[in-house]
């Protein structure tokens, strides 16, 4: 049964897919290849459809620690880095076997940070990814792990796991529709675990219910709750769905009453998208609260009277948190360097835009 609101993912035609590492492998580390197939024959239905499917997969570190020997997945980044390039082939392996035999090209994308934090680069990205979707080709997208070790922490600057990598995907793409695939039915009211444990049908920011956490990845619920929210606010429509169920990927798409979904809004343009969530800030502008009611009220410009403080040593051109008081509410490009604007006096410099109001996004307290 589909509810109105999930109306639009019947319409979605560009698609983002994520697995999560529990889907990928079996509790012993080896991989679930009956689940695997069952997902692999769900997006060559989608595919008949006609809808265009991006392939976001977890499983490299899980994989090559099996094939290292490894008795537990390692903690350590040497070690998770050496498992990652020992399972990232065999992933690829598996995957092309199973979408040749249904007749579908796979093509791999790895990924850093950089790839992201450069808007060139960013940029690039998107064209590769569009020209391979145009050329009939499933790409099949995961974290470059073997070189990259910011990658590997969970705090890492733009994405630390594969959930906020699918969202910015999907972002920048110009998806319709991204599926989370994991090993619960969807966010609950708490873990499903425990005694009245509820399944959340419909997203709502205003609710403060918890989540499961998961075990065997790196994106716990929170993650994905995390990376839904990137998502819907560049008009992408999420489900957060179990991806042991057989049909679970078919059955989001026709708009049908599984996990939980996450309704899109009003998307922002793509620049705006990169500037809020795919570069990585180099320092922190702190401004004072006319300051912020005039960039979130009025769509102005930042001009240095409006700044109390400057952290970090970026240049003109790069990023910037803008905050007041603890709270990031904008980000944007900065024209000013770090040490310029500290140079600062109320007779040089007063009227000149620090960051420009086309330059800027509001994360939080007014429209983008």
């Amino acid at each position: 049964m589909s509810n109105s609101q999930r109306e639009p993912l019947k319409a979605a035609r560009r698609v983002a897919v994520k697995v999560g590492t529990r889907v990928v492998t079996r509790d012993d580390g080896g991989v679930a290849l009956g689940r695997l197939g069952r997902l692999a024959e769900q997006i060559q239905g989608l595919r008949r459809e006609g809808r265009e499917v991006l392939l976001i997969t977890s499983g490299a570190i899980g994989l090559g620690a099996e094939r290292l020997g490894f008795s537990k997945r390692p903690t350590g980044v040497i070690d998770r880095q050496a498992c990652a390039a020992a399972g990232q082939g065999a992933l690829m392996a598996l995957y092309g076997s199973l979408f040749s035999h249904l007749g579908i090209t796979t093509a791999q994308v790895l990924l850093t940070e950089d790839d992201f934090a450069d808007r060139r680069r960013h940029v690039n990205l998107a064209g590769t990814l569009q020209r391979l979707l145009s050329l009939g080709a499933l790409p099949i997208i995961n974290q470059n792990d073997s070189v990259s070790a910011d990658e590997l922490i969970l705090d890492g600057k733009i994405f630390g796991d594969n959930d906020r990598l699918a969202a910015l995907v999907a972002a920048g793409l110009g998806c319709e529709a991204l599926v989370l695939l994991t090993d619960v039915d969807g966010v609950h009211t708490a873990p499903p675990s425990e005694p009245g444990a509820e399944r959340i049908d419909v997203w709502d920011d205003d609710d403060v219910r918890i989540g499961a956490l998961s075990a065997g990845g790196r994106g716990g619920m929170g993650a994905k709750i995390s990376a839904a929210q990137v998502a819907v606010r560049a008009g992408v429509n999420v489900v957060i769905a179990n991806g042991f169920r057989d049909d679970s990927l078919t059955a989001a798409l026709s708009g049908g009453d599984v996990g939980t979904f996450f309704a899109a809004e009003n998307g922002m343009n793509r620049r705006r998208q990169w500037l809020a969530f795919a570069a990585a800030p180099q320092g922190i502008v702190e401004v004072n609260d006319g300051a912020r009611a005039a960039m979130v009220s009025r769509n102005a410009s930042l001009l240095p009277p409006g700044i109390v403080g400057v952290k970090g040593d970026f240049e003109a051109g790069e990023v910037v948190s803008i905050q007041c008081g603890d709270l990031e509410f904008a980000r944007g490009k900065c024209d000013v360097s770090a040490a310029d604007i500290r140079a600062f006096s109320p007779t040089r410099g007063k009227n000149r835009a620090v960051v420009h109001r086309d330059h800027v996004v509001i994360l939080v307290g007014g429209a983008s």
